[in-house]
């Protein structure tokens, strides 16, 4: 009887404890455990900052503030839009000081790899302060993005001085974020000397990434088969130097032979507008070698448009550019948004997939609308 009490004794807490269970032993739990941890802390949403706290941040070099505000450029929204627009205000007569530099080139072909590598090189021994504004490819599906450009260059964005901001493409021309010219002004303003823009690979799209640098870099692998084969012309021609990377161990002879092939692709070109002939390097970013060569052309070409004055011309043809892409950005957002053309949209194209009308007219049909109402 006694037994058979002590059983039940322990059934009620946990019948392992039972002396019968010689060897075992579980704790008593706590009751009506918390489902919220008590230790959470909680902060609620990050309040916005004034204007003129974004741009004394930014002049400051603050890292926190300067993400902040172009968080603010990227957001949709049009409250952060017109913050956004007058921090840019305030920034753009302290923008323009610094080397604009894009790099794209094939998938695989070790682009962030190299990216720090430089990055490390250029803080380290040059004492730059730079930034790196990698564009991460939106899925066409999802429209997420992985935005792991800061996972890959570990070892920089630790630095002090190095500042890493992965965008999303968004699915916008060449891969490029429709804010990364935007973003050049604000990290200019906060005193990054160097820029670097990585895009998602190689285009005709391109077009959008060397129309915000100074100078545009194609990174190539050797023993791919046709080294010159994917690459259309037109990126050849935009190329203001050429780094055929991964140069190492057995690849170098390899790599050699690809770069007599780009040597005499581009002879084939006319001159480029600027009068510079494109170099083509051998690197690998994984031994460190051909970094300081590659820095060495940026900085001979720099001096090179300087000096014909190719380099404010560039500028100038470049900000022209982005005001009118920036027009017809905001036409087509305006025209989307319209609450008459998104009542007709649907009905329009109804009509034009039961083969009603053209796809043309059920254009004109809601151009006409909207322009009506202008």
């Amino acid at each position: 009887m006694q037994k058979n009490r002590t059983v039940m004794h322990y059934q009620h807490e946990h019948l392992e404890n039972s002396p019968e269970f010689v060897g075992l032993s579980v704790n008593q739990g706590t009751a009506n455990a918390p489902v919220i941890n008590p230790y959470l802390k909680r902060t609620g949403k990050k309040s916005l900052l004034s204007v003129a706290q974004y741009v004394d941040g930014i002049f400051r070099g603050d890292i926190s503030v300067l993400g902040q505000a172009v968080t603010l450029i990227e957001s949709s929204l049009s409250i952060h839009q017109e913050i956004a627009q007058s921090i840019l205000e305030k920034c753009l007569p302290h923008a323009g000081n610094s080397i604009r530099l894009g790099i794209t080139g094939v998938p695989g072909a070790g682009k962030s790899t190299f990216i720090e590598a430089l990055g490390m090189y250029l803080v380290r021994q040059k004492s730059k302060k730079l930034a790196v504004l990698a564009i991460d490819p939106s899925s066409e599906r999802t429209k997420g993005s992985i935005l792991g450009d800061k996972t890959r260059m570990e070892e920089l964005s630790a630095v002090q001085n190095a500042f890493i901001r992965p965008s999303p493409s968004a699915g916008s021309l060449g891969g490029v974020a429709q804010k990364t010219r935007e973003t050049i002004v604000i990290c200019e303003a906060a005193g990054f000397d160097t820029i670097i823009i990585e895009t998602v690979g190689v285009g005709q799209s391109e077009t959008a990434v060397h129309s915000m640098v100074d100078f545009f870099l194609l990174i190539q692998l050797a023993g791919t088969g046709d080294e010159l084969q994917g690459i259309k012309r037109g990126i050849m021609e935009m190329a203001d130097g050429i780094v055929i990377n991964k140069a190492d161990g057995g690849n170098i002879e390899k790599s050699r032979v690809a770069q007599s092939l780009f040597k005499n692709a581009l002879h084939l070109f006319p001159q480029a507008e600027s009068q510079w002939t494109a170099e083509v390097l051998l690197a690998s970013a994984k031994d460190k070698t051909g970094i300081e060569q590659t820095w060495d052309m940026v900085e001979r070409y720099i001096d090179f448009v300087h000096t014909n004055g190719y380099f404010m011309h560039k500028r100038n043809e470049q900000a022209k550019y982005w005001m009118y892409e920036t027009i017809d950005r905001q036409i087509k957002n305006k025209f989307y948004n319209n609450q008459q053309i998104k009542d007709l949209l649907k009905q329009t194209e109804n009509q034009v997939l039961a083969q009603k009308i053209s796809s043309f007219a059920g254009a004109q049909k809601l151009l006409d609308k909207y322009f009506e109402n202008i």
